[in-house]
This record gives C-alpha cells, structure tokens and sequence, in this order.
C-alpha cells in the first residue's frame, strides 16, 4: 500500500529572490549554492525537467511520474488519472519575494493549448509571511479599462499607474484565474497553488535589469491577448476564518480546492469518497500525521501527498495546514 509522500524540494534561483529558502529548504533540496538568491521552491511538481523525487521510504528516489504510472488511481484518483493521465495537475511551490516580481499574466486553458500544447495557469496564494507595509497587484484600479487603454499606458511606460495595489498581512490569500494580471511585492513569502503549467507572459518588470545586466524579455504582444478585462480584483481576494480541528474553504474552483485546517489536539480526516490525493503544506506548527500506510512529521514549510487509496488521516499536534485535493473533476 502507499503511503504518505514527502519529496525533494527544488529551489529555483530567481532575480527577485532572496535566502529565506536556503535556510528552510537548502538541506532537504540538497546541491543549493549559498551564493545565489532562491525566489522558488518547486515543493511538488510534474513539471518537465523538474518532476519531484520522493525523499523517504520504501519508494525514495522514484519520481512523481514514476509513482503514477505504476499506481495511477491509487496514488491520485481515479478521475483524475482518467483524464490526466501521467501528468500530475497540480504544481505546489513556496515564493521569497525578496524583491517585487514582473507584473505577468498566465493564459487559459484554450490560449495555453493552442500556443503551447500546455494547460493554462489559475493559481492562489497564501501569504505565510511579510514585512510590514508589504503589498501585492491585483488588476487595475480601474475596472473599466480598456483594451486600448491598457496598450498605451504600456508603450507609454506608465502601466504601474494604472494598477490595484493590495496591502497585505499573514493569513491573506488570493485567488488568481488565468487572465488576471498580477505581481506579489516585495517582503512577501507564499505558498503557490497552481495548475500544472510554467506558462508566463511578463509585461513590466520595474525597468530591472536581468543577470545579463540586459532588461528581462517582455511578452506584450502574447499578453494582450490573454489578459481578462472583465474580471474584477475584488473576487480575488478570499475571507477565510479559521476554525479549530475543522477544514475551513478558501478556494473551491475547478482546478483545486484548498482548505484552511487548523489542528489543537487531534483531528481526523475521512477521504473515502473523495477519489482524489490530498496534499498537505505546513503553514506553521508541529504535527504528526498517522495513516494505516505509515507517519509523518509535519512542520512548518513542509509539503506532503496523501495517496487517493488511503482513507484515513489522523493529525495531532498544535499547528495550521492547507489542505489541497480536487473535486467533481471534469
């Protein structure tokens, strides 16, 4: 039977990065350089070129697409094996936002799969962690803008000026569709939920220089046409007040459900008619996690898979979680 799954985080070294990975991530990612600033933790990923080796037990060193080959169902469920087969959908990453990221847009399902054979990118953040004062950018202060609007103040060199900037403290979160344009500032630590996609299409990056001292590429033209100008920032921003030993929703979209799961004492959790992996990602605490199949330990930054064929979780300890898995799969 399997059991829970750790992994191999993959640190991602990033302009805007800093070295708040390093020390949470570096010995369990091993190969880090001290020398570098990592913006990503690539914590479970069927990504080409970065698939997730297991880090412990009887299945160490088999990757992620390894484990659903030979388990499909068992490992993620049934209806999502049935319709995505080896590739694992969801991509589960921690940011250090040393520095304030490119304002980008990721395309639909639709753009992604006719410009690049790819789904498209909807995702969330958990903010986890920021400096006071910190802030995010959310669409545009204007909800009205126009298409044209939005291409002048981009040659015009004045696009900041037109954006919706967010304060932000821990415990906030966002969902951010396809479409969306967006940036998380400086100061800001994240949890990342997203589909299974590295599609981006940067459209200002703060007149910062690359690491070639040469401005990082744009993609204006691709963007334009995957940008959302109807969708508002304001259904972006979720509420989400924990309860104790009690899975709270923060997002329920087609691509993912995360939940807010706070634990005092001991909660178990019955996933029999789920049909699909449950991943939990350590926002702060000290847990156990006990299944038939075996334990683990769960500490803050952590990120674990439970199996689709293990029903039963218990978790003990003082600490919060999300809770990730997907429904109704269509």
């Amino acid at each position: 039977m399997l059991y829970p799954l750790k992994f191999r985080p993959r640190l991602k070294e990033r302009i805007w990065g800093g070295n708040v990975l390093l020390s949470k991530k570096g010995s369990a990612a091993g190969h880090t350089d001290a020398s570098k600033k990592y913006g990503e933790s690539w914590d479970i990923s069927c990504v080409k070129g970065d698939i997730s080796q297991v880090a412990c037990g009887n299945l160490k060193g088999n990757n992620l697409q390894e484990l659903i080959e030979v388990y499909m169902g068992d490992l993620v469920g049934e209806k999502i094996f049935d319709k995505f087969g080896l590739e694992f959908p969801l991509l589960i990453k921690t940011l250090d936002c040393n520095d304030v990221l490119s304002v980008q847009v990721h395309p639909n399902d639709e753009l992604a799969a006719e410009r690049h054979n790819s789904y498209g990118k909807t995702e969330m953040w958990y903010v986890t962690s920021c400096v006071e004062g910190a802030s995010i950018y959310i669409g545009f202060s204007d909800p009205n803008i126009t298409r044209e609007e939005y291409l002048a103040a981009v040659s015009g060199g004045y696009l900041p000026e037109l954006l919706n900037k967010v304060a932000v403290k821990a415990g906030d979160a966002f969902f951010i569709p396809a479409g969306m344009v967006h940036a998380l500032g400086k100061g800001v630590e994240v949890i990342e939920i997203q589909q299974t996609s590295d599609i981006t299409y940067r459209i200002y990056d703060w007149d910062r220089l690359g690491a070639d001292g040469k401005p990082r590429e744009l993609h204006t033209a691709l963007a334009v046409d995957a940008i959302d100008f109807d969708r508002s920032p304001e259904e972006c921003i979720k509420k989400c007040t924990p309860e104790t030993n009690k899975s709270v929703e923060i997002v329920k979209c087609k691509y993912f459900t995360t939940n807010l799961l706070q634990v005092d004492g001991n909660v178990v959790k019955d996933y029999a008619s789920l049909d699909s992996f449950v991943i939990y990602m350590c926002i702060d605490g000290d847990m156990e996690l006990s299944t038939e199949a075996g334990n683990e330990h769960l500490a803050g930054g952590d990120a674990v898979l439970i199996p689709a064929e293990i029903n039963d979780v218990s978790i003990s300890g003082k600490g919060s979680l999300l809770e990730v898995y997907i429904e109704n799969v269509r």
